[in-house]
């Protein structure tokens, strides 16, 4: 071609130098990329990235991420490559300088390109209801590296002019340094893709893992790092491989269920637990929540009384009512008819061993609603209500003595 060109200059009758023919080249080279760029980003990625915003498809993430755009410079890099391999003298000084860097320039933007098509892969899975909790995160980050690596090596096997495969075979005697440096990769890559293959974790769920002040959201599953969005929105940092290395929980199965449990106590003064008189029964009967039990409870008693024919002026002969017996009873009915007590859920009001605070008497059940707010209003409303109830069944709630009390004995003794 150089030399048809040559033969055309000298048919005008123009005669130039070896360098002055390899600078009119460059120049014209340089000219006619200037026009491929200008065709290429100013006219063809245009109309594509028209017809792709008015695509129902989603073509237009491959203009947001560039893609178009790399790939273009890709094509003016292959362009110009084959420009200098037609046209400069490849005795010139300026032949090998030129198409190093020319190829150099293939590589990188060819790795960019490939960049693209990842991040575009990883927002159409993040789109998809089916994949957009899957934790591919690490993955795509270990594809980078894995094209980034590659890239290097061709790079460097062009600028020394050698081949690839023997830079990789002398990489080999490298192996432990290479493991070393690359150590949190490799071990989060592993660790991804157990996370994955297991279902142990996805975007969104709720983590805790208190060996490393996580307590939140699960918001970014790395090759290296897991990001936890806390409650109080800190940040915690987790390596990736330690999540398989401990133990975390996974509040996802808790969110998935429908329910959310409330299991808590109060603590009921001993001195206050007694046998229900009369009064105390008859006071209670008004309770709809109670009525049904206490008919039955006292018809079952009453009967066995009389057919094991028991003396009942002595309080320890026979059987009866306690009013903590029956506050759990009542309790067991409040949460049964309560509305947002999931009803298909474990539903338990147990009394715990004593202690020198009293007697743990413990709610165990669903909400019917896993929303942390409304949660802990059902939580609320219902201890709100067993505390103001609990006085009805003349019981107490053990409290620790306070200043208020002490100053009432000082008052009391006083006068």
């Amino acid at each position: 071609m150089k030399n048809h060109f040559n033969q055309w200059l000298s048919a005008l009758g123009i005669e130039l130098s070896s360098v002055q023919m390899t600078l009119l080249i460059l120049t014209a080279i340089v000219l006619l990329s200037l026009v491929i760029h200008w065709f290429f980003h100013s006219v063809l990625i245009k109309m594509i990235a028209k017809f792709a915003r008015k695509s129902r498809h989603n073509w237009r993430i491959l203009i947001e991420d560039k893609f178009l755009s790399r790939l273009a410079l890709t094509a003016q890099g292959i362009l110009l490559f084959v420009q200098v391999t037609l046209w400069v003298n490849h005795e010139s000084v300026f032949y090998h300088g030129i198409l190093t860097a020319t190829v150099i320039w293939v590589i990188v933007f060819a790795t960019l390109t490939l960049f693209s098509l990842v991040d575009a892969f990883g927002y159409l899975t993040r789109k998809n209801k089916r994949t957009k909790n899957l934790p591919i995160q690490g993955l795509l980050q270990a594809i980078k590296l894995f094209i980034s690596i590659i890239a290097v090596i061709i790079i460097v096997a062009v600028i020394i002019d050698r081949s690839p495969m023997l830079i990789i075979s002398g990489l080999g005697a490298m192996t432990a340094v290479m493991m070393l440096v690359f150590k949190d990769p490799i071990m989060g890559f592993v660790a991804g893709i157990q996370l994955s293959a297991n279902n142990m974790l996805r975007l969104g769920d709720w983590l805790e893992m208190p060996s490393y002040g996580a307590d939140g959201d699960v918001i970014e599953i790395g090759l290296t790092t897991v990001k936890v969005q806390n409650w109080d929105k800190t940040i915690t940092t987790i390596p990736t491989y330690a999540l398989i290395a401990d133990s975390f929980k996974n509040w996802q199965g808790m969110s998935a269920s429908g329910g959310r449990r409330i299991k808590r106590a109060i603590y009921v003064d001993v001195t206050s637990v007694k046998f229900m008189d009369q009064e105390l029964i008859d006071r209670l009967q008004a309770a709809n929540l109670l009525a049904p039990y206490l008919h039955e409870k006292l018809d079952e008693i009453n009967a066995y009384n009389k057919q094991h024919d028991i003396d009942m002026d002595s309080v320890v002969n026979g059987r009866r009512l306690t009013n903590l017996g029956t506050l759990r009873a009542y309790l067991l009915n409040y949460l049964k008819n309560h509305p947002y007590i999931h009803q298909e859920m474990t539903l338990i009001v147990r009394q715990l061993q004593a202690t020198n605070q009293g007697i743990p008497l413990e709610v165990y059940a669903f909400t019917n609603t896993t929303v942390w707010k409304e949660y802990e209003s059902i939580q609320s409303d219902v201890f709100d209500h067993i505390y103001a109830v609990i006085a009805a069944f003349d019981l107490r709630i053990h409290q620790s003595p306070g200043s208020a009390d002490f100053d009432k004995l000082v008052v009391s003794r006083k006068e």
